[in-house]
């Protein structure tokens, strides 16, 4: 009984450990064999070959969202009295210094995320805060949130893209 145990591990083994290596007997015509029978190697590197351990692949682990153009626009054109301390496109944040709007007497700072490629309320998130790094009211938030949508589908239409 114990042989039967032992041997059926090994056949389980064996059979496990050949999943990754079954390879189709057509060529591939991407992989030209070059380099004098080294096709093995270029198909171990192959970029659109997976396995099972790419589940724990964290190397690439920094996304990149795509941003709408007319919100990113139109954030800087409504913020444009703010200066811009960080801008970064491809995850859609701008991050401004202290500034005072027109015909205000508080100064403010704004963090702007811009989460998604929809022109749509979703898509915008803004973090404003006075210069005593108090938050500001939401109404406050919501009235530059809004003034950034109106400006971006101002933008939209006038790119004649409905």
């Amino acid at each position: 009984m114990r042989l039967q145990t032992i041997f059926g591990l090994i056949i389980a083994t064996a059979l496990v450990s050949t999943c990754g290596q079954n390879r189709s007997a057509a060529p591939n015509p991407n992989l030209g064999n070059v380099d004098g029978g080294r096709s093995d190697e270029r198909e171990l590197n192959d970029p659109n070959r997976s396995t099972i351990w790419d589940v724990f692949n964290t190397g690439n682990a920094e996304q990149v969202a795509n941003v709408n153009r007319y919100l990113w626009t139109a954030s800087l054109d409504v913020l444009n009295f703010l200066p811009v301390q960080e801008v970064d496109p491809f995850t859609g944040v701008i991050v401004t210094g202290y500034g005072t709007p027109p015909g205000g007497g508080r100064q403010y700072r704004a963090t702007v995320h811009i989460s998604d490629p929809a022109l749509a309320a979703r898509s915008l998130s803004v973090a404003l805060q006075t210069s005593g790094g108090n938050p500001v009211s939401a109404a406050t938030t919501r009235a530059v949130e809004d003034a950034i949508l109106s400006r971006a589908r101002q933008l939209r239409i006038a790119d004649n893209k409905f």
